[in-house]
């Protein structure tokens, strides 16, 4: 009787202590963390009014400066840089062509003095003129070196450990997690399952042109230098209207990119989510929204608290950045 009785209290502890631990550590109890778990709670509850069945519960992400850091250049840039270093050999005329030269010579300023279209130009020349499977092994192989120039971590382990302890609360609850980036969908395929637990279906981004080819009595996806889209600002609700096929109804990012994936989501009818993570600390990462080059944020922060958004101050709201 003792050893039964002794059994049922170690049992009632144990499903005490299951049903009170935080799923959401990192985040400080604060505004945001109780809105996030307030929806949650309120979507999976079955017979409630505001219940969603589990196939609709869709939830996308912004990666750049939402999952992961984006400062002083988003990671793909630096790719991009190492990819003209490692080509340079076979293009000699690189020397004096920009914005390769710029590269060439370590002036990463110059070399983005010419904007999008510069950028464009870059990816182009080192993102093409090789199958798909090629291509997956060349991101692959960098990102399991390549490290941040500052922090001297891997850019892998620049993610934000209160957004990996996001994705996985919402998949404990029933909800399919989708990437949506401006970057590139095969610079980020090969990792992200690994990294976020984000299978690569599940991603949706940038991309350039395809076509399929036999080579060498091989079948292949042959890539182009050519774009196809550009999952950026208005094209992001595009890319989950044509990738995803559900409106989604829990949505993140970080700058004014964003917005129109945050809006196209909240102008759905029943329960909606979206928060904007602020980048306001600039001890333990970096400080920027309205006049950065990079993640710009403005109209987020003076529409979103209008509309109802969660602004996450990474300062008072996360009690951890990185993954430690």
């Amino acid at each position: 009787m003792k050893h039964t009785l002794t059994t049922l209290i170690a049992s009632a502890l144990l499903a005490a202590n299951a049903f009170s631990a935080d799923p959401l550590p990192s985040w400080n109890d604060a505004a945001p963390k109780q809105a996030i778990t307030s929806f949650v709670e309120k979507v999976t509850k079955e017979g409630s009014a505001d219940f969603v069945p589990v196939p609709e519960r869709i939830a996308v992400f912004d990666n750049d400066g939402c999952l992961w850091a984006e400062q002083p250049m988003y990671f793909q840039a630096f790719f991009i840089f190492d990819r003209i270093r490692a080509l340079a050999p076979q293009h000699p005329e690189w020397k004096e062509k920009e914005p390769f030269a710029s590269v060439l010579k370590g002036d990463v300023k110059s070399a983005l003095a010419g904007g999008e279209k510069a950028l464009l130009e870059m990816a182009m020349a080192t993102h093409a003129g090789m199958t798909g499977d090629e291509f997956e092994k060349i991101v692959s192989d960098w990102i399991a070196t390549a490290k941040h120039p500052k922090t001297g971590k891997l850019f892998t382990e620049m993610v934000y450990q209160p957004m990996l302890e996001l994705l996985a609360y919402l998949r404990d609850n029933g909800f399919k997690t989708f990437i949506v980036s401006g970057g590139g969908i095969e610079f980020m395929r090969p990792w992200t399952e690994r990294v976020y637990g984000v299978p690569p279906e599940q991603v949706v981004g940038s991309s350039i042109k395809t076509k399929y080819e036999v080579v060498d009595g091989k079948p292949a996806i042959i890539r182009l230098p050519e774009l196809n889209f550009i999952d950026d600002k208005a094209g992001k609700p595009v890319g989950i209207y044509q990738h995803i096929g559900r409106r989604p109804i829990f949505a993140a990012g970080n700058s004014d990119g964003d917005f129109q994936m945050l809006e196209w989501t909240t102008a759905g009818t029943g329960p909606r989510f979206a928060m904007i993570i602020h980048h306001d600390d600039a001890t333990r990462e970096w400080a920027y929204d309205r006049d950065s080059h990079i993640g710009k944020l403005a109209k987020g922060l003076d529409e979103g608290p209008k509309r109802g958004w969660s602004i996450v101050s990474m300062k008072d709201d996360w009690k951890t950045v990185f993954p430690e």
